[in-house]
């Protein structure tokens, strides 16, 4: 490989293909396997940063997953179908512009890094309550009364319902069945059922409970739970937004606790038996109410965010229909 070259993913998950990356010269780097392949573009004519931002565009995924979806035995590219593709290119005199090519990826590449700016900033709010738990909570180990889940807390295991009562078309009650529906916070509802067999109560927290094993997220909607989960709803000695934390912070730790030579899952006197601090709720509360104020925070940066792919999106429309360096 040279320094240049744009490593590119051709068969996986469609949700893969299409995926770039440049070279950059490092000697003890190798291509393992057969899912890549390596575009060396012609520098006399193409500027590999430009055409690198060429194949994240929306219209060319777009065209990688109608491929993808053609394709007989796998989601793949065969290298005709990735070298077919026309590369709109800025010409002066007759010949390639590589200037322009280059303008243009300077403006793309400062959109692009506001855009990963932002999620650092998401990322650090995440980081800082992680900070403030452990120092109000976990610093001290044994400073706390430890109770078991099932004494401050009501637990039901999930069950599916009967797979011909699936919907999408939202007839029924919201129905969630692992982690696959888990957001950063809430759970998105992709499925209802029109016969809901164990029930999760908002203000419940829902965890993974079958491969993968400890995941968690807020239940902000009555719903049915699949096997694949379990509702864990507070009662009044403990705090919702601490407990969330807190299950959060024990997710390796509950993972640990799998078992199943298929898959990993734990069992209801495992989940009932976890053991966990219980600190004063009055000091549970503070940390909620900073919770509450951080959360607020994330709001208005996601918005940001929002706002930097958009712009980001719309100067790459521009950028390869000529409009980004008139």
């Amino acid at each position: 490989m040279k320094q240049g070259d744009i490593l590119f993913s051709h068969i996986n998950s469609p949700t893969h293909i299409g995926k770039t990356g440049i070279y950059g010269g490092i000697p003890e780097i190798l291509i393992h396997g057969i899912n890549l392949l390596l575009l060396r573009p012609k520098k006399s004519i193409v500027y590999p940063n430009y055409l690198n931002y060429f194949l994240k565009t929306k219209s060319v995924r777009k065209y990688f997953e109608i491929r993808c979806k053609k394709a007989v035995n796998q989601a793949s590219l065969n290298q005709k179908a990735v070298t077919s593709i026309k590369i709109p290119l800025p010409f002066l005199k007759g010949k390639p512009d590589l200037e322009t090519q280059k303008q243009i990826v300077a403006i793309l590449e400062k959109a692009e890094a506001l855009k990963q700016k932002q999620k650092r900033a998401l990322e650090l709010h995440d980081e800082y309550l992680k900070s403030v738990f452990y120092e109000m909570f976990l610093k001290e180990k044994g400073k706390w009364e430890e109770k078991s889940l099932s004494e401050v807390c009501e637990i039901i295991m999930g069950q599916s319902p009967a797979g011909s009562s699936y919907n999408k078309s939202q007839n029924g009650m919201p129905f969630f069945q692992g982690k696959a529906e888990f957001g950063e916070r809430y759970p998105k509802v992709k499925y209802w059922t029109t016969e809901p067999s164990k029930i999760a109560e908002p203000n419940s927290i829902l965890m993974s409970v079958r491969a993968p094993v400890g995941s968690v997220n807020v239940c902000n909607v009555k719903c049915c739970m699949g096997r694949g989960l379990a509702s864990i709803k507070p009662k009044e000695v403990i705090n919702l937004e601490y407990l969330f934390s807190l299950l959060k912070i024990l997710e390796n730790k509950i993972a640990d606790l799998g078992s199943g030579s298929t898959f990993k899952a734990i069992n209801s006197g495992q989940l009932r038996g976890l053991k966990i601090p219980l600190p004063p709720f009055e000091l549970q509360q503070k940390f909620a109410d900073i919770v509450e104020k951080v959360e607020r925070l994330k709001e208005k940066q996601k918005k940001s965010l929002e706002d930097s792919e958009e712009l980001f999106n719309v100067l790459m429309q521009k950028a390869f229909r000529g409009e980004l360096a008139e």
